[in-house]
């Protein structure tokens, strides 16, 4: 039988994630400046899954062949990498990489209220309740922001849309967790990856014909960094980590990435940043360790 990991190694694992996750906000925005969004969310997913594929070939990973793997693949392909990452991508053509990090924050609150109905020994308790709620009391004071002075009616409208996005993930989450006992994290990110590329590739063709793609340096290295750290390497440990971890718990991750994006887009996007956004910050962190407990 496995070894299960030290705390330790999953603390580093998760705090590794969000350094990564919290600057691929800022490195989305800097990859639109090249790629039309659904081209971005296609060629993102496609390098990431073939080099998966490359690792798993040399390093002997097969996969379960059972109907829950399949469902998994299906599940993270359509949500957590279609849906997810569209929104967002279309979205941050509008919306400072900041903000739209924030409003992904609502997603521990999907994911929990899912869990509770989806997933045994996943259910809410007042402790949970209360870490979620406080995380969520964060994102209401970012989100209570003047839209106007974050470029107007276009980024309310957009950033309603963002709302989709981690509902749309939280599915996908809970799925990965009710059917991926057993599976590999290979098989659960490069399969549906390597099916998100193929599905938005295809709408890109349609909906973003004729817009042209720019390959400047910073796009494409930003579009590398996105596939290669920002995919391949965190969506697997992202996965391992989900094997070790209650899905309530691990989503909690999505408080403490808005932290890292917001620094990063102050720092190199020159995006506002408010005394709202840092006492909302503030309650995100306060609601992470709450929850944690």
């Amino acid at each position: 039988m496995a070894r299960a990991p030290g705390r330790l190694r999953i603390v580093a694992t998760f705090a590794l994630l969000t350094v990564i996750w919290g600057t691929t906000w800022a490195a989305i925005r800097v990859s639109l400046e090249g790629f039309a969004p659904f081209t971005g969310v296609a060629i993102r997913f496609a390098v990431a899954a073939a080099l998966l594929f490359i690792y798993m070939r040399m390093t002997g990973v097969g996969f379960a062949r059972t109907a829950n793997e399949r469902r998994v693949w299906f599940s993270n392909m359509a949500l957590s990498f279609c849906g997810s990452y569209g929104v967002v991508y279309w979205c941050e053509q509008y919306v400072p990489s900041g903000l739209t990090s924030i409003l992904f924050a609502t997603f521990p609150l999907f994911v929990a209220l899912l869990a509770h109905f989806a997933l045994p020994g996943e259910r809410l308790t007042p402790a949970k309740v209360a870490g979620i709620l406080l995380g969520f009391a964060g994102v209401a004071v970012i989100f209570s922001e003047d839209f106007a002075r974050l470029g107007g009616r276009q980024v309310a409208w957009a950033s309603l849309v963002m709302l989709v996005s981690p509902i749309v993930a939280a599915m996908g989450s809970v799925s990965a967790k009710r059917w991926g006992h057993g599976l590999h994290p290979f098989s659960m990110t490069a399969v549906p990856m390597a099916g998100a590329a193929v599905i938005m590739g295809g709408l890109a063709a349609v909906i973003e014909r004729g817009r042209p793609i720019v390959f400047g340096p910073r796009p494409v290295a930003a579009l590398l960094y996105l596939a290669i750290p920002g995919s391949a390497i965190t969506f697997s440990l992202y996965y391992w980590l989900m094997a070790h971890m209650p899905a309530t718990k691990l989503s909690l991750i999505a408080y403490t990435i808005p932290v890292v994006a917001v620094v990063v887009g102050v720092l190199f996007m020159d995006e506002p940043v408010t005394a709202r956004m840092l006492a909302g910050g503030l309650l995100v962190v306060a609601g992470v360790a709450s929850a944690s407990r």
